[in-house]
């Protein structure tokens, strides 16, 4: 791959609120880059700078090699999609899809040709003669994709498209959208604070945090390990289990890490540092049950809930620690037993921030 956009010490500040600490990303030709955080996090303010929107106080913007830093936004060959629609509504879909390729003074049949292939794309070539007004939410951003998609900019930022949507629709939109994204084959940067659909869409996430970036790496990297303890707790659910580090590892060299009186061991892997304390990310399906004083630490059952698809344990342990396991729908034990709690350490990651 080669890279199509960088951001290189980009910089925003309003006074003396800084709202985007320096920052230098890549993102790649073709691919599906996430800006996730949550709100004041910095991620709208960067992809605004990279969309021309907001001019930013330092650094600069590649696309393809070219410092676009001060191009306005027409001329950066990219397009946009808005959270609100931004649809004309005294305009037919037709018009709104057709109007980016007029104001760029494209040929009668050229204007044909890509508002019918974007419409297509969209499967909304039925409504093609009707007004905003007459769409449903769901409808009105399909017409938005289209709109963005009929003049095949190669790089489409997307602001928090779905936020107005309920959850089964923004669900049926997120396939979609990863649907046209594969068949485009262009460079998309969206941004949202769904963690959910951020693990869905993307081939990379850049997890943003108090104006910078946190971590950058795939789905599976942020997941399954994460750098800092923001990034275990923001993305899907943690167990963080604290303790001090054993004077001496266990038998096969592996260093132990003394919880709630247990003795849990850490990877070979793991690089526990000097600190006095450490924290261990556990994943809730990673928990197993066994008999009491057979697993690395015993814990009570104080809550089941059922999910549908799996079951959710809520358990304590002996010095107030609190977990969640995620299980088959079918569960022995009952609200108030002791079981005892077993994983595979290579499932584990020690965090240090």
């Amino acid at each position: 791959m080669s890279a199509k956009l960088e951001a290189i010490g980009l910089t925003k500040r309003y006074g003396d609120t800084v709202a985007l600490e320096p920052t230098s990303m890549t993102v790649q030709a073709g691919e599906f880059l996430t800006l996730l955080g949550p709100s004041g996090s910095g991620k709208t303010t960067l992809l605004q700078m990279i969309s021309g929107l907001v001019a930013p106080s330092a650094g600069r913007i590649e696309i393809d090699g070219r410092d676009v830093t001060h191009v306005e936004p027409g001329k950066r060959g990219i397009g946009m999609v808005f959270q609100s629609y931004a649809l004309f509504p005294h305009m037919s879909v037709w018009d709104n899809v057709a109007y980016g390729l007029r104001m760029r003074r494209k040929s009668r049949e050229d204007v044909r040709e890509a508002v019918e292939g974007a419409l297509e794309m969209v499967r909304m070539s039925e409504y093609k003669g009707r007004f905003p007004k007459e769409l449903s939410g769901g409808q009105q951003q399909r017409i938005a994709l289209a709109r963005c998609f009929a003049y095949r900019p190669s790089v489409i930022l997307l602001d928090e498209p779905l936020g107005a949507l309920d959850k089964k629709l923004r669900e049926h939109m997120q396939a979609e959208i990863r649907r046209l994204h594969k068949e485009l084959g262009a460079t998309f940067v969206y941004v949202t604070h769904d963690q959910d659909e951020a693990l869905t869409l993307s081939d990379r996430i850049c997890l943003m945090n108090d104006a910078r970036i946190e971590q950058i790496g795939t789905p599976a990297d942020l997941y399954d390990r994460p750098a800092t303890r923001f990034a275990a707790g923001f993305i899907g659910h943690s167990n963080l289990l604290e303790g001090a580090l054993a004077d001496t590892p266990d038998a096969s060299g592996e260093p132990i890490l003394l919880v709630a009186g247990g003795r849990i061991p850490l990877p070979r892997t793991a690089k526990p540092g000097q600190a006095a304390r450490h924290t261990l990310l556990l994943r809730p399906e990673a928990l197993e049950f066994v008999e009491p004083k057979r697993g690395f630490v015993d814990g009570r059952i104080d809550d089941i809930v059922f999910f549908g698809s799996d079951t959710h344990v809520q358990l304590s342990l002996p010095d107030g620690s609190e977990l969640t396991a995620r299980c088959a729908r079918t569960l022995s034990p009952r609200i108030g037993d002791t079981v005892g709690l077993t994983w595979d350490p290579y499932r584990t990651t020690l965090l240090h921030a």
